[in-house]
């Protein structure tokens, strides 16, 4: 068992987007300062933390210069370089740990961890070449998803594949890159699970939040998810054994496919608080940045239970387009929680905050919380 890392104590986060900003949040009001480091300033976590460092993350010397005055890093997304995780665990502990980075920032790593764990994923061919492209192809057949093998999220580095005749233009799209082709679903629906893992193997989770995407960025989330009992439990048990096999100190989101014969295969891995789960903040005595704190920390896990069902929309960019949004019109409905980042500058497809709806009914939280977003414009 470790030694818990008590309130008072400061805790480093590499990376400084809205998923830092929650988590420094939570650790503030629990007691704990925050230090953050990235290569920018003024960020959505810095604003929020004690100290914000600006550095490359290829700065080593500067990684485990912030490493020695923390008492325990954790991070915000997973395209930190697993060696500048590596240098910071030189200093002081890392979780989740470098390892676990390692495995979930790349595609390939990913899915033969999957496989090798005996766990459902979506068909797949690894890539390298223009043949072995086409060979996957043939395999696979078309539609097909090729998808750069490193530091892809919300929908970049990957590009629809319509024929055996598109390859080459879908290769070079991709830049000609380490890739992975997988075969198109016709899924029903996409669900997700956020849990966490103590260091005493403790586990706990939140109910499948069901999703919804536009543009391949995350739109709305539902949760409990409008799934089959059955469904939701096979879920959440593949997510404890995609955390016990990876030996996760921290929170960890696995996102599926539910198939229309109600078949679950796993899209992708996040090793840290997902968008789906930020309606938590909200909804679940302890929210997923407050899990986070806590298992990283090696305090008691808390209780996930909802007080209500609810659903998130995102709030991007676009809707900067004429002028800034009626953040009144939202508030004014009774029942919505508003949430904005501090990011200064709205961009198309930028997340700049969401909405967060409760109600005793999921399917009202849904259509209030739409109703909401749509009144900002």
């Amino acid at each position: 068992m470790i030694q818990p890392i008590l309130p008072g104590a400061t805790i480093g986060v590499l990376g400084s987007g809205q998923l830092g900003r929650m988590f420094a949040i939570a650790a503030r009001r629990m007691g704990y300062r925050v230090h953050t480091f990235s290569p920018d300033q003024d960020t959505p976590t810095g604003q929020i933390a004690d100290v914000e460092v600006v550095a490359p993350y290829n700065d080593l010397d500067a990684v485990r210069n912030f490493a020695r005055n923390v008492g325990v890093v954790t991070f915000e997304f997973e395209n930190v370089p697993a060696d500048t995780a590596q240098a910071a665990a030189s200093c002081a502990p890392v979780r989740p740990s470098g390892s676990i980075l390692h495995t979930t920032q790349q595609r390939i790593r990913e899915k033969s961890f999957l496989t090798s764990a005996g766990l459902p994923t979506t068909p797949y061919r690894e890539i390298h070449s223009s043949d072995d492209l086409a060979r996957a192809l043939s395999e696979l057949g078309c539609p097909a998803i090729l998808k750069t093998a490193a530091f892809g999220y919300d929908g970049k580095g990957q590009v629809r594949v319509e024929s055996e005749e598109r390859a080459e233009a879908a290769w070079d799209a991709i830049g000609r890159q380490e890739a992975v082709l997988e075969a198109f679903i016709d899924f029903d629906r996409e669900i997700s699970v956020v849990a966490a893992r103590g260091a005493d193997a403790a586990f706990v989770h939140y109910n499948p939040a069901e999703n919804q995407h536009s543009r391949h960025i995350l739109d709305v989330s539902i949760a409990p998810a409008r799934v089959p009992p059955a469904v939701a439990k096979e879920a959440v048990e593949m997510t404890r054994c995609v955390l016990e096999k990876l030996g996760v100190v921290g929170v960890l989101c696995v996102e599926f496919f539910v198939t229309r014969y109600g078949r679950l295969l796993i899209n992708e891995l996040a090793p840290r608080p997902h968008n789906s789960g930020h309606l938590t903040v909200d909804a679940c005595v302890t929210s997923q940045f407050e899990q986070q704190l806590r298992a990283v920390c090696g305090l008691p896990l808390g209780s996930t239970a909802m007080h209500c069902p609810a659903a998130m929309a995102n709030i991007l960019g676009d809707l900067w387009s004429q002028r800034e949004p009626d953040w009144a019109a939202a508030c004014a409905f009774p029942n919505v929680k508003l949430h904005l980042y501090g990011k200064l500058a709205p961009r198309p497809g930028r997340k700049m905050g969401h909405l967060t709806a409760l109600h005793h009914d999921a399917e009202e939280a849904y259509r209030t919380v739409l109703e909401a977003r749509q009144s900002l414009t």
